[in-house]
């Protein structure tokens, strides 16, 4: 299991320790179609097959395997580079400091380097963003890290930042910090999406404090705080764990343009929620199972779902299949997460992150204390 307070400070009716307990609070303003039927498994003697026709995917269970020296210590997201590497970011345990806390392999799985140990305890959101001729790694880090940085892809730290103590939000203290703290004036951010200078308000980035207050802050190119908005509260603007976010650049269902907008993981609340670039919520999609990240591909968008489910959905946010969904599976086995000799090929236990390859593949990371990164390969 992860450390006391890992990953489960959710409101009390949506616990992570009580993953299928609760039903899904519903946001109002747009409601998403009734949820397709899960995708079809089919198991081979050497292979797995899930989904049909477009969305079909040839399962990879335990894509990446570490070297004997390295364990995994509660796996949480994972991040693609220009040349196919693949950065996996565990939590790590805090009594092991010494360990790396992020992992590179190439595209066959090959463990290629690791580093950042300085996130062991905590180590949480990872994202690979290229500026200029170069990529940097942005890295979140929550529990007694409590901070969120800017690493070359080599692991050396770019800068480093804590609380934005400026935002007028949080407890005095929480810039120094190293003591978890789960309420609504403490730091924990979760998660990051990146700006484009021709965006509205310029370039830069926006960041979930998903643990924390419960805001979404907007940082600069320099990683200066800028503004934040949301805040504890029922939906439709604030939040309960707004864990993951994305900005979602697709064309329109026709092919035609239309203005980006930032999509947040509701976690707690079982939604989406949508909001244009200057932080103006739009609409409520609803119908998941603690939704936590998001990226795009073409014309769609992956929902990694904490409750057994991986939910691809079209430009107007409606599901279009789910992958590998073991809702059931979870009321079945108590604490199936801890369990791995129970897990069943092309179903999921604990689905934290998604990231799509260049060609459509799909690398799924889940919140297990013994690892799990899944490469679903496109048939």
């Amino acid at each position: 299991m992860s450390a006391p307070g890992s990953e489960s400070h959710d409101s009390a009716a949506y616990s992570r320790r009580r993953f299928v307990a609760g039903a899904a609070l519903s946001a109002a303003a747009a409601a998403v179609s009734a949820r397709p039927a899960a995708a079809r498994v089919r198991r081979f003697a050497n292979e797995t097959i899930l989904g049909d026709g477009d969305h079909t995917f040839r399962v990879k269970h335990h894509f990446p395997q570490l070297p004997d020296r390295f364990t995994w210590q509660t796996t949480h997201n994972v991040a693609l580079d220009s040349s196919g590497h693949l950065y996996v970011i565990h939590e790590g345990q805090k009594d092991l400091k010494d360990h790396p806390a992020i992992f590179v392999f190439d595209a066959e799985g090959t463990f290629v380097r690791a580093f950042g140990s300085e996130f062991q305890g905590g180590g949480h959101g990872i994202e690979v963003r290229r500026e200029g001729n170069e990529e940097f790694l942005y890295v979140c880090g929550y529990q007694g890290v409590k901070a969120f940085a800017k690493l070359t892809l080599a692991g050396e730290i770019v800068w480093y930042r804590k609380a934005p103590m400026e935002s007028g939000v949080y407890a005095e203290g929480e810039d120094i910090s190293t003591t978890p703290t789960w309420n609504r004036q403490g730091f924990l951010p979760t998660n990051i999406t990146f700006l484009e200078d021709t965006d509205v308000g310029g370039g830069g980035f926006f960041l979930a404090d998903g643990y924390g207050s419960f805001r979404i802050h907007r940082y600069d190119t320099a990683a200066r705080w800028q503004s934040c908005f949301g805040g504890p509260g029922e939906g439709e603007g604030t939040f309960a764990t707004p864990h993951g976010l994305w900005i979602d650049r697709r064309a329109a269902a026709d092919g035609s343009a239309r203005e980006p907008k930032l999509v947040v993981t509701d976690r707690a609340h079982n939604t989406l929620q949508v909001f244009g670039l200057d932080g103006s919520y739009e609409k409520t999609v609803t119908g998941f199972g603690l939704p936590a990240n998001i990226d795009t591909w073409k014309n769609l968008l992956v929902v990694p779902e904490l409750k057994a489910c991986v939910t691809l959905l079209d430009e107007d946010y409606r599901p279009i299949v789910q992958l590998g969904r073991a809702v059931e599976r979870l009321n079945e086995v108590e604490n199936l997460r801890s369990k791995p000799d129970q897990w069943r090929d092309g179903e999921f236990v604990h689905p934290h992150d998604a990231c799509f390859t260049q060609e459509g593949d799909i690398f799924v990371a889940e919140w297990v204390a013994t690892g799990r990164v899944t490469k679903l390969e496109r048939v």
